[in-house]
């Protein structure tokens, strides 16, 4: 009896979240509600000419941004692809969701929680068409990325074909662009000679050129997002189309993706009102607005224009419109295992510090992570200037075998984040360090943070046990080299050691019981 009541009240707060978004939505009409379009891109932080950064060339962007407003201070709420997406696309913490560690096995996802949906299931109540660009004019047109880390149920999207918008008004649509990603082809345009480099990074050629790559593939963006503008006018949507272009965390770059500092949390975000849709009070084209966004605000924000209402568990915050909630003082973010590299770590930031808690500081910076390792050329590069001692002491920071459990950075006179006040004698710094500090903890006991029970340590030797197997003998064996090298360093914990030891029986197995990966056919 017990079971079928609690069935019973599950289904009736269903029913009741269902008639809310269509009650709300009610009081607009199909015509006046406006159609709204996310250009996601990848990878991708605030490297854009109007954030300020040079040999990058963004004129459709900066011109969007001079007829919208530009965000300086937007933030993802994790620093990798999914578990950020898993974030903005209900609207909540992956930490709370359980959907905080990256590239979660299938057996592992789980549903989301009652009262927490994709996005796209409440504008779909509302009378929405929502798709996920993948085809336009008959090719392929967009990445149709989702990578979400929890089980999806029912139909996320409605359709990928770019020309079904035209007949399937009002639609919420998302492209995304993966340019940016690792893999960069994109046409050289930014001299590398030019380019201004992040303190923690050396000045070599090799690292310019990674880095005019990077800025390139953002050019490469620039052009395509140039053309959906086209197609909307072109289609007729133009007048009545929402925009909001962001990215769905920062740079892939070392240092960037996957850590929990600006430079992997801080992305650029732009919002545009057309002409035919009425500006909220709060919105003044051509602005820089400085508040504090978290990407999960970007979610909330949707739904409230769309004439949808928050849905009470939302945990993103409405910054446009009648309904608009306080500017917030603080975002959060966090950062548990990716692919094989298990962390903790959970940070805060205000409009001057940034506050980070390292629950493992017996693990390395640099704990072994397979994708970066064949990825990022600048790691094996600086891995050869730190051996030969030809790095400064900031670089050389990045090779330390431990990480401090705390990191307090005053971004106003330190952007790059390179000098660590959490020990500062300075008043101000220590005030800023204890509220901070305050602040985070009351935050994972309010958000319900599901990463203070650890994950078992055998899902990541899973992966690595997995991602070794794929590894051809010359990859498998700078593996071999690099755990070697980390196992002879000083100052390596015995965690630490501990762990590599079985990374390095992984390797032995990996050479002996090699998975060979097939090559897929060209259609």
């Amino acid at each position: 009896m017990y079971g079928q009541i609690k069935i019973i009240k599950g289904l009736c707060s269903a029913i009741a979240l269902i008639l809310l978004a269509a009650f709300s939505a009610a009081s607009l009409s199909a015509a006046q509600r406006p159609n709204i379009l996310w250009l996601i891109t990848e990878d991708m932080g605030p490297e854009l000419a109007c954030y300020g950064t040079p040999e990058v060339f963004t004129p459709v962007l900066d011109d969007l941004a001079r007829r919208g407003v530009r965000y300086s201070r937007a933030f993802t709420v994790t620093p990798v692809c999914s578990t950020s997406r898993s974030g903005f696309c209900t609207g909540m913490y992956p930490t709370t969701i359980g959907a905080h560690q990256h590239r979660t096995g299938q057996r592992y996802k789980r549903k989301l929680p009652e009262g927490v949906r994709p996005i796209t299931h409440w504008l779909q109540d509302a009378g929405y068409y929502t798709a996920n660009i993948r085809k336009r004019g008959g090719r392929r047109f967009g990445a149709g990325k989702v990578d979400w880390d929890f089980l999806v149920e029912g139909q996320p999207f409605q359709g990928d074909n770019w020309e079904a918008l035209k007949t399937h008004q009002p639609f919420y649509a998302q492209i995304n662009f993966s340019q940016s990603h690792r893999g960069w082809q994109a046409p050289k345009k930014a001299d590398p000679a030019k380019v201004v480099l992040p303190a923690y990074y050396p000045d070599t050629p090799p690292i310019r050129q990674d880095w005019a790559q990077y800025l390139d593939e953002i050019t490469e963006v620039d052009g395509l997002i140039g053309s959906v503008l086209e197609s909307l006018e072109t289609d007729g949507l133009a007048e009545n189309t929402i925009i909001f272009m962001f990215g769905d965390h920062g740079r892939a770059h070392m240092r960037g993706k996957q850590w929990c500092y600006d430079s992997g949390l801080h992305i650029p975000m732009i919002a545009y009102f057309p002409p035919g849709v009425a500006r909220p009070k709060n919105f003044q084209p051509g602005a820089v607005n400085n508040q504090l966004i978290a990407s999960i605000d970007i979610t909330a924000t949707t739904l409230a224009l769309a004439g949808v209402a928050k849905p009470p568990k939302m945990q993103g915050r409405i910054f446009l419109g009648p309904n608009s909630q306080p500017p917030r003082e603080y975002v959060f973010a966090s950062r548990d295992r990716c692919d094989m590299t298990t962390f903790r770590i959970r940070t805060v930031r205000d409009k001057h510090y940034r506050y980070i808690r390292n629950f493992m500081p017996e693990y390395p910076f640099l704990n072994i992570n397979l994708y970066k390792e064949r990825s990022y050329p600048m790691i094996g590069l600086m891995r050869k200037m730190h051996a030969a001692g030809k790095l400064n002491a900031v670089q050389d920071r990045l090779f330390a075998m431990t990480r401090p459990a705390e990191e307090l950075y005053f971004i106003d006179h330190d952007p790059d984040e390179i000098n660590n006040l959490a020990n500062s004698a300075d008043p101000r710094h220590r005030a800023a360090r204890t509220r901070l500090r305050g602040e985070l903890n009351a935050w994972i006991e309010r958000t319900g943070d599901q990463g203070r029970t650890r994950e078992d340590p055998a899902i990541g030797l899973q992966v690595m046990q997995d991602a070794l197997r794929k590894l051809p003998a010359a990859q498998l064996d700078d593996v071999r080299q690099t755990v070697a090298g980390q196992l002879a360093s000083p100052g390596i914990s015995p965690e630490y050691q501990k762990y590599l030891q079985q990374v390095r029986a992984l390797i032995t197995d990996a050479a002996a019981h090699p998975k060979r990966v097939r090559k897929r056919k060209r259609k």
